[in-house]
């Protein structure tokens, strides 16, 4: 994590650390540095709920917007100021998402069967759904700007929180561009937790999310007409 860091750093003065309860070290490693942001769930709540956490530090402050990267190496620092770009291009995107498979780089590690035909079975359908052009649902690797955080309101403290994002930005008519990332799969034997480490148990919960994502922004759409 800290060579991670400190790459993060040569492209960008303020970095944020949201530590969602880890127990292994990390929260005292990140408390001695000095060079970052740290806030810290005192229990590990999931990963939605550590971008949400991220999502509204960044709101509390005076910020255009935020990237997100994970900590585990899979993503590239380097490509940041791509992603600060493409957000404040003209016209700017509300939301600059990685995409693993746009195309091709020397690097490309091949991913898990079960989780590359998940990735493509839930974009297609999200697609399908919302009337978007993803080739990559679940990339960590993005940046949003301070519009695109103000209409977003993630509820999902799970790793299906990127489906609500989805949905929501969908509905607010955000603009969406993919931007070509590197596919590196560094866990191969990652857990989703429990169940959900069951590809078709899996894949049912992603659904679940999406029908509860469309029926809120429904029921919300609803409200406001009334």
């Amino acid at each position: 994590m800290s060579a991670v860091l400190d790459e993060v750093l040569r492209f960008s003065p303020d970095v944020l650390v949201v530590d969602d309860g880890s127990t292994d070290g990390t929260a005292e490693l990140l408390a001695r540095r000095g060079d970052i942001r740290l806030v810290r769930h005192e229990q590990n709540r999931g990963y939605g709920a550590a971008l949400a956490t991220a999502f509204a530090t960044a709101l509390a402050g005076d910020w255009d917007g935020l990237v997100t990267i994970d900590c585990d190496g899979q993503h590239q620092p380097r490509l940041i100021p791509a992603f600060v770009a493409a957000a404040t291009a003209s016209p700017p995107a509300d939301i600059v998402s990685g995409s693993r498979y746009l195309r091709r780089f020397p690097s490309d590690t091949a991913p898990p069967e079960a989780r590359r035909r998940i990735n493509a079975e839930i974009t297609a359908e999200i697609n399908a759904r919302l009337g978007l052009s993803l080739t990559d649902a679940f990339c960590g690797f993005k940046a949003y700007s301070r519009r695109a955080l103000e209409r977003l309101h993630v509820t999902e403290m799970g790793y299906a929180m990127p489906l609500e994002v989805w949905v929501q930005a969908a509905a607010a008519r955000l603009r969406i561009v993919e931007l070509p990332v590197p596919l590196l799969y560094l866990d191969l034997a990652r857990s989703f937790g429990g169940a959900l480490d069951d590809a078709a148990t899996r894949l049912a919960y992603y659904r679940r999310v999406l029908d509860r994502a469309e029926s809120a922004v429904a029921a919300a759409a609803s409200g406001g007409a009334n």
